[in-house]
């Protein structure tokens, strides 16, 4: 029997929680304990776990939910815990701001990690020793593994049914959880990606301004430059030194951001939105698409469009 015991800490986020007892409980070959150092407070409901940190002594997983706090110092009584429990060969997977847990041990040093996108900023900054890969539902390193919100915890549970009893057993979990076993992309296609910067004031405003209200048309640098009144590797240069890069990444960003809400509020084809955001051709516009959000622009329809919109007739 494979046993799974998931760390429940104070202020623990409930989803988080569940989601491992919910998928290993039902999945034959798995015993599932909850282990803490006292009474768990998450903030809607208290709960007293079976198990002390003892129980993480034997087991095969440790799973960390996230906290609502990730902030919050680890106890030095968990961290050894787990660097033990690592020692010994056990695999340990966090879930969202989980990863600031298993960051805090120093286990991720050197290794490639993710969390939630939100928190990604903040665990690099906190963890530069860590790799963090803020696009992509989980990671596998082996013994450690990491996954990004409470439902890619939740594709990181499947994934582990799979390494430890094949994709069959994996899949009928995923039925069990009306969950497919893989997600097409990763994390980035639910970053929200902010209208690219306007600085007020900048010499560029006007220009910038200029360049928004143009998305649909195929701008050149030289486009931009001659409506800027400047030379291209002039305009190139100043937007490197006040945007932080260039004029054509910039409309790029521009143009999949409008995408983006052209495709989650109308039921205009996907080859109309990509001529009317400024691509050349249909292929240019989804690999621009996929390149920034992760994932196709059919795809991002399907997950993202409003419920009130009609399905498309293809």
């Amino acid at each position: 029997m494979h046993v799974v015991a998931i760390l429940a800490l104070d202020k623990v986020i409930p989803f988080d929680l569940a989601t491992p007892i919910e998928v290993f409980s039902r999945t034959p070959g798995y015993e599932v304990r909850v282990c803490g150092t006292s009474t768990v407070d998450t903030g809607t409901f208290k709960l007293q776990p079976a198990w002390g940190l003892d129980g993480l002594a034997d087991a095969d997983t440790i799973m960390i939910p996230g906290c609502a706090d990730a902030r919050a110092p680890v106890p030095a009584d968990v961290i050894e815990a787990l660097r033990s429990a690592a020692a010994a060969g056990t695999r340990i997977a966090s879930i969202c701001a989980g990863a600031f847990v298993l960051a805090a041990t120093g286990l991720l040093d050197g290794k490639r990690a993710t969390t939630h996108w939100v928190a990604a900023k903040a665990f690099a900054e906190r963890f530069p020793a860590v790799v963090v890969d803020p696009d992509v539902l989980y990671v596998d390193n082996g013994q450690f593994l990491t996954s990004a919100g409470a439902a890619a915890g939740l594709d990181l549970c499947l994934h582990l049914i799979r390494r430890d009893h094949g994709s069959a057993a994996a899949a009928d979990a995923a039925r069990l959880s009306v969950m497919p076993l893989e997600r097409e992309g990763g994390q980035a296609q639910f970053i929200v990606h902010p209208h690219p910067p306007t600085p007020q004031g900048s010499e560029l405003e006007p220009v910038l301004r200029w360049m928004e209200d143009n998305v649909d048309r195929d701008l050149s640098l030289e486009d931009i430059a001659g409506h800027a009144g400047m030379s291209a590797r002039t305009l190139n240069r100043r937007f490197r030194e006040q945007m932080g890069t260039s004029p054509l990444q910039w409309l790029h960003l521009a143009r999949v951001r409008r995408a983006q809400h052209l495709l989650e509020s109308t039921s205009d084809p996907v080859e109309l939105i990509g001529a009317q955001v400024g691509f050349g051709s249909p292929t240019a516009f989804r690999e621009r698409f996929k390149r920034v959000v992760g994932t196709t622009p059919a795809a991002y329809r399907g997950a993202f469009r409003s419920s009130a919109q009609p399905a498309d007739r293809v």
